[in-house]
């Protein structure tokens, strides 16, 4: 006999039937009655996995219709890093990329930038705007600023892949990130972008610290606009 407990195994059955892909976003699940007879439990067992698979944002209930699955949602800490790849794989997508825009900005240009990456103005800053995408559907859009002092040069196509894979590549190391979080509204070209009529994005402003080069440095800030209805940051004392 199981020592899980049965509304859980209800749980963790329906939750890997929607990270596999065999039920997807918008399918109608079984109903209480059916799921009452695959599993044998009791009705009230069955009802309190689906609130519990409510309140995890997995499934919404419609009263008169059943349950659906719901657009697959990130719950994030704020005490714990984890990249845009981390996040999609835990819902069971594939992360993806696309480079918008690249370009080498003079630290004159953007001095509120320089002053957080620490830099000189006769320095340079690597610009870059990123797509970030879960199995090709648009849910970020990256704004990026990395230090020259740091990382002199970038693969420009090893952007349209994982920015921290790339960094493995070259021997830097993230050991620290300041993370900010506000909500704002889209502007019209982040609509079209993000393929969203309305609701608030989540803007993230992370500056990164890295080991390279066996010191810790100042790699890059970034901010991040990320489509509301799929993010949630959670803060624990």
């Amino acid at each position: 006999m199981s020592k899980i407990p049965k509304y859980i195994q209800v749980e963790n059955f329906l939750i890997e039937e929607i990270k596999s892909g065999r039920l997807k976003v918008g399918d109608k699940i079984e109903t209480e009655d059916q799921l009452v007879e695959r599993f044998g439990f009791s009705k009230m067992t069955i009802n309190k996995a689906l609130n519990k698979l409510v309140e995890r944002k997995y499934i919404k209930r419609i009263s008169g219709k059943g349950s659906f699955v719901e657009t697959r949602h990130i719950t994030k800490s704020l005490k714990e890093f984890t990249s845009f790849t981390d996040d999609m794989k835990s819902i069971g997508l594939t992360a993806g990329s696309k480079l918008l825009s690249y370009r080498l900005v003079h630290a004159d240009e953007i001095p509120d930038i320089a002053e957080k990456l620490e830099l000189e103005q006769n320095t340079f800053i690597h610009y870059f705007v990123r797509l970030r995408t879960g199995d090709q559907k648009p849910i970020a859009i990256s704004h990026n600023y990395i230090s020259t002092k740091t990382l002199p040069a970038i693969n420009v196509e090893a952007l349209e892949h994982s920015l921290y894979d790339y960094l493995a590549t070259q021997n830097i190391k993230i050991v620290g990130s300041d993370l900010e979080m506000e909500a704002v509204l889209p502007t019209s070209e982040q609509k079209e972008i993000l393929e969203i009529d309305e609701g608030a994005l989540l803007k993230s402003k992370v500056l990164t610290t890295v080991l390279a080069d066996h010191e810790e440095k100042i790699l890059g800030y970034f901010e991040t606009y990320y489509n509301g209805d799929l993010y949630t940051y959670k803060f624990r004392r």
